[in-house]
């Protein structure tokens, strides 16, 4: 009885040995394994052993994370209050580093996008930060890319998601906005009104040198009135009989004071 006492403890133990001892470590995972509190290699993907007491594994994901970067308020290199947040997304490349070199490489990570997100937009006008937004993201993605480098991570990304300006700033970037619109307006006018002029001189040009031209466009015009229902034509009369015309008038009036 003492015997199968015995070999049932033994069993009982070398279970929780066995099932302390295996690790499933899935594909997107890597497992560091510590050896006495020491790096020692990195477990890939699979079913793996690890001694226990002597080694502790810790399980490491490999896949990109998308982080949130809070909303903050910001001041722009014009003085201007913008409430800013963020996107990034980076993933571990070296698991050895991501527990090595830092204590909490998420936590890290996301205190060092806050940083640099003030530190860039601080640097920008607000100019910039509303037309220049792939500029600005590539600016972040590689300032925080290089520090988060010696800690195994990647930063693959980074994108400036949501900008809120005052109350105050958004009304004058809509009068500026209407003041440029009534500016491009008139611009519009003023060079349809020169071209349209051009083309008339260029028009009088080519009828003074041409009386002909002039004839077949009182004919043209008397065609265009005789094609509606009107009840009064208007026949122009051509400006060289008025001046004989005249000349006489004014000879007849000279004469009679005479």
């Amino acid at each position: 009885m003492e015997n199968l006492l015995v070999v049932v403890v033994i069993a009982a133990f070398a279970l929780i040995v066995i099932g302390n001892s295996v690790r499933v470590i899935r594909e997107w995972e890597r497992g560091v394994l510590l050896r006495f509190g020491r790096f020692d290699h990195i477990k890939m993907p699979g079913i793996r052993l690890v001694w226990p007491i002597i080694d502790k594994i810790l399980i490491i994901d490999t896949r990109v994370v998308t982080m949130d970067v809070p909303k903050q308020e910001i001041i722009t290199k014009d003085n201007v209050s913008a409430m800013v947040d963020a996107v990034v997304f980076f993933q571990v490349v070296n698991a050895e580093y991501a527990v090595t070199k830092v204590e909490n490489w998420v936590r890290a990570t996301s205190l060092q996008a806050q940083t640099s997100l003030r530190s860039v937009i601080g640097q920008s006008e607000l100019d910039q930060l509303l037309s220049e937004r792939d500029k600005i993201n590539l600016s972040l993605q590689n300032i925080i890319d290089e520090i988060t480098e010696p800690w195994g991570i990647k930063v693959t990304a980074v994108e400036v998601r949501d900008v809120t300006l005052p109350d105050s700033m958004k009304r004058a970037m809509a009068n500026q906005a209407e003041t440029e619109r009534e500016r491009r307006a008139k611009i519009i006018n003023a060079e349809g009104e020169f071209q349209a002029a051009q083309k008339l001189t260029d028009a009088a040009n080519v009828i003074s040198t041409n009386p002909q031209a002039l004839q077949l466009r009182y004919l043209q015009t008397l065609r265009e009135i005789g094609t509606h229902s009107n009840t009064t034509i208007v026949f122009p009369m051509p400006i060289d009989l008025i001046d004989p015309l005249k000349n006489l008038l004014e000879t007849i009036k000279t004469t009679n004071e005479q």
